[in-house]
């Protein structure tokens, strides 16, 4: 007798997805392009160039799984010291690098789409890292010397977790429009937003952000593209911990603070398998039927502790290991460096399903379910 659909193992799949997961409508993630600002550093190199002694501050910097992070540190003054940036000169730093990444990030995006910048019918751009009017979107538009007739959307301040849920917008824009190109930019100059008080607090921010930029072209309608396809989306708000990430004015400091709760990691991973079911309701897939998993970036404990809650390997958040290793967090975009990686390892077969991950404040989590 032949068993249920539902109860079929998803190689069958290959030919024949569960019902309700191929419309013909559903949009692509057609390319990536990534980009970074030109110096880097080591956790080592960046306690000497701060003269960090503080042996439980230096703990922190060393065992954070972090080797190296792209960075724009404050100019040095005429001793060697590091001149710290009053909150004006972190928006201009913003700014500046915010543009020139996202530049980069989206030239490299459409020259492996094989499209052209006229061909961008929606520019989605996200940043928790600095506050502008216009923002990014208008930006880039100005100095890309895009159609000014664009639509464009900004997705400022949500924090780690917005890669998703711009995604999710703009997934929905490529549907309503078949056959057009949308383009999603994460850009986030980490670097804008840092304060050195010396605290433990801080210094637990400050050892793990990193700066970086990506951009990733999606379309609809068009089956005969590469690509994986973007099947569902599902996120979960932990209610209860809407102050353990903030973004705040900091009066000490005269400047803006991001404060990260010591219990983060362990109340992320204690609500994962909530999300992650319900992204699967309905879709008769099982965790283990999930090739690959691009996990945020968030710190080595919370990449552990979502590890354990979901029964995940080291195999399977290697290239989120493997990017937290030499980026750091880089918040909103964290996911799509671990897409790239997944991409240059070339191991993603037809039919094979991945689950995109992202954590920040709220606290919330956001997934999204593609198949190649």
């Amino acid at each position: 007798m032949t068993p249920p659909q539902n109860l079929l193992h998803p190689a069958t799949f290959a030919t024949a997805p569960p019902s309700g997961l191929d419309a013909p409508d559903v949009a692509r993630i057609m390319a990536i392009g990534t980009a970074v600002p030109p110096t880097s550093y080591t956790q080592r190199e960046l306690l000497d160039i701060f003269g960090i002694e503080d042996p439980r501050i230096r703990s922190v910097f060393l065992n954070s799984a972090i080797d190296r992070r792209y960075l724009t540190l404050p100019p040095e003054d005429s001793d060697g010291g590091r001149i710290m940036e009053v909150q004006g000169e972190l928006l201009a730093k913003h700014k500046a690098q915010g543009i020139d990444m996202g530049i980069r990030a989206v030239q490299e995006c459409l020259k492996r789409a094989g499209a052209d910048l006229d061909d961008i019918g929606y520019l989605c751009c996200v940043t928790s890292t600095g506050f502008l009017t216009p923002g990014l979107s208008a930006l880039l538009i100005k100095e890309l010397g895009m159609d000014p007739s664009c639509s464009r959307l900004d997705v400022v301040g949500m924090g780690c977790n917005a890669g998703l849920n711009a995604l999710n917008a703009v997934a929905g824009w490529a549907r309503a429009h078949p056959g057009r190109l949308a383009v999603m930019v994460c850009d986030e100059s980490c670097s804008a937003a840092y304060v050195f008080d010396g605290t433990m607090r801080t210094s637990v921010v400050n050892s793990l952000f990193g700066d970086g930029a990506a951009a990733v072209a999606v379309m609809a309608g068009d089956d005969g593209e590469p690509g994986p396809r973007i099947l569902k989306f599902a996120s979960h708000i932990i209610t209860d911990a809407v102050d353990a990430m903030r973004y705040e004015w900091d009066s000490a400091q005269d400047r803006f603070s991001f404060y990260l709760d010591p219990q983060v990691p362990y109340v992320v991973g204690a609500n994962a398998e909530t999300v992650i079911d319900r992204l699967l309701a309905g879709t008769g897939l099982r965790r283990s039927d999930i090739a690959h998993w691009l996990v945020h970036s968030g710190g080595k404990k919370v990449i552990d502790s979502v590890m354990v809650n979901l029964g995940l390997t080291r195999h399977d958040v290697r290239h989120t290991t493997g990017v937290l290793r030499d980026y750091g967090n880089l918040s909103s975009g964290s996911f799509l460096f671990s897409y790239e990686r997944l991409l240059d390892e070339g191991v993603a077969d037809p039919g094979e399903y991945c689950v995109l991950m992202t954590m920040g404040p709220g606290s919330t989590i956001e997934t999204a379910l593609v198949r190649w």
